[in-house]
């Protein structure tokens, strides 16, 4: 009877345990929110990012220290980088004299262009008077050549005078002279026609030469290019908007390509960590809107949404709250912020969030 008894006030003792939980559940995580609405709360916290760099040299300035808030691109380390700049010029000279040189011969080929249709067609017109010159000459000489032949046929009967034939001879003479000297014009006429057609194969080897050197100067051009980027990584910049959390070098210190140099939380992409218990973690999943609420902008929430959720439980952790919660399971909860305008909230800001898990209710402001 007795141990009837025990175990009736044990299991009264146990309904009562269960039945306290559940209230103080109820009165810590819901505090009269209406089903549909968990309130939780936390520290705002951010993506960290380790800026180092693509090359090893000497740091030889340190523009950011640990708490510094930095904008996107600001320069945050510059490592030495005289030897670099000269590098620079020498590759910006030689792209100049290759430009310089691409100019001229772009000229060159230009006038090329121009002269040689103009040379083989003055040569072709020299060739066309030359053959008109020979044809002339020939008919000049035929006729001279037919009347020497007339008198010397006349002659005989002496029908003709001797001074007369003499003339017919001289006439003769200089015609087959004239027709030879047309002959060796109309020669020189058609070398010039073909050395004047050469202009084509010089053009050739012009454009040739304009290609070759404009494939020197673009090969400059990449030259130039690819040392003024490592220039420009030697001062390395901030990769996002945020807060320096970690320097790990200072000035004067030589360093080797990858090394950590600073880190950063990312202000672009806050999270809202916070623990819900057990009872209520099976009302959550992933892409659930949130809102977050913040003692420092307290009429404007911020929208978020759940973007993880832990696997494991865990206890509460003791130094976010209360004795009387820290007897509960809970799971690890991230709200990712959508926005951060201004980048007015900062990493380590104390928050309350706002997760709707059923889409009818309507948004409520935090409970205290």
């Amino acid at each position: 009877m007795k141990t009837r008894t025990y175990l009736i006030a044990a299991a009264v003792i146990v309904v009562v345990a269960v039945a306290a939980f559940l209230a103080l559940d109820r009165l810590v995580w819901h505090r009269g929110l209406p089903e549909g609405l968990i309130q939780a709360n936390g520290r705002i916290e951010g993506d960290h990012v380790t800026i180092a760099s693509k090359f090893p040299g000497r740091i030889a300035e340190l523009r950011a220290r640990e708490g510094d808030s930095v904008a996107r691109d600001q320069p945050l380390v510059i490592l030495d980088d005289v030897q670099t700049r000269a590098r620079v010029e020498q590759a910006r000279r030689l792209v100049d004299m290759l430009e310089a040189q691409v100019e001229a011969a772009h000229t060159a080929l230009a006038v090329l262009n121009l002269e040689v249709p103009l040379s083989i067609e003055a040569a072709s017109a020299k060739v066309d008077s030359a053959r008109a010159v020979v044809e002339k000459a020939k008919a000049v000489e035929e006729e001279a050549r037919q009347d020497v032949a007339r008198m010397r046929a006349l002659l005989p009967e002496q029908a003709v005078s001797h001074q007369l034939h003499a003339q017919t001879e001289a006439r003769w003479k200089v015609a087959v002279s004239e027709q030879a000297s047309a002959k060796s014009a109309l020669s020189q006429a058609i070398k010039e026609l073909s050395q004047a057609e050469l202009g084509w194969k010089r053009i050739k080897a012009k454009e040739g030469e304009v290609a070759a050197l404009e494939r020197q100067r673009d090969q400059s051009y990449a030259a130039l290019d690819e040392t003024e980027s490592v220039l420009n990584d030697l001062t390395i910049k901030a990769p996002a908007s945020g807060t320096i959390t970690t320097r790990m070098v200072d000035v004067g210190e030589v360093v080797t390509a990858g090394v950590p140099l600073l880190e950063l939380v990312n202000l672009d992409s806050l999270y809202l960590q916070v623990y819900v218990p057990a009872v209520q973690i099976g009302k959550l999943r992933l892409g659930l809107p949130a809102r977050v609420h913040t003692d420092a902008f307290p009429e404007q929430p911020f929208d978020a949404t759940v973007r993880y959720i832990a696997s494991k439980a865990e206890f509460t952790p003791k130094e976010v709250q209360t004795p009387d919660e820290r007897v509960k399971l809970i799971y690890a909860v991230r709200l990712y912020l959508t926005d951060n305008p201004d980048h007015r909230l900062t990493p380590g800001l104390p928050a309350d969030a706002i997760i709707r898990w059923k889409e009818e209710v309507a948004w409520k402001k935090p409970r205290s």
